[in-house]
């Protein structure tokens, strides 16, 4: 007789990912994602594009006043992010 060896399908769906090289593109997607949920919609709706580019978080902003107020919350935002994804993805963010 022999032992079964039973995991979850969310740990052999990321291990496979992982092998595939594909897992990091992945958690950037949900963290592109995720921005409007972190940031709130009000800021979501001032929000003209996100992008990840060597592990920054570029968000363009059209309202520079609050450019200003998200750039003082920074740290803030990344820690939301990277907890929201379960990774460390990002390690700033750059308003523009």
């Amino acid at each position: 007789m022999f032992k079964r060896r039973e995991q979850p399908i969310g740990g052999l769906v990321m291990k496979n990912l992982r092998a595939l090289g594909l897992e990091t593109p992945l958690l950037q997607r949900r963290l592109v994602a995720a921005w409007p949920e972190v940031a709130g919609a009000a800021i979501a709706s001032y929000t003209d594009g996100v992008v990840i580019r060597n592990q920054a978080l570029f968000v363009h902003i059209t309202a520079p006043a609050l450019r200003a107020d998200l750039s003082m919350r920074r740290q803030e935002l990344v820690a939301k992010l990277n907890d929201y994804v379960g990774a460390q993805i990002i390690s700033d963010i750059r308003f523009n």
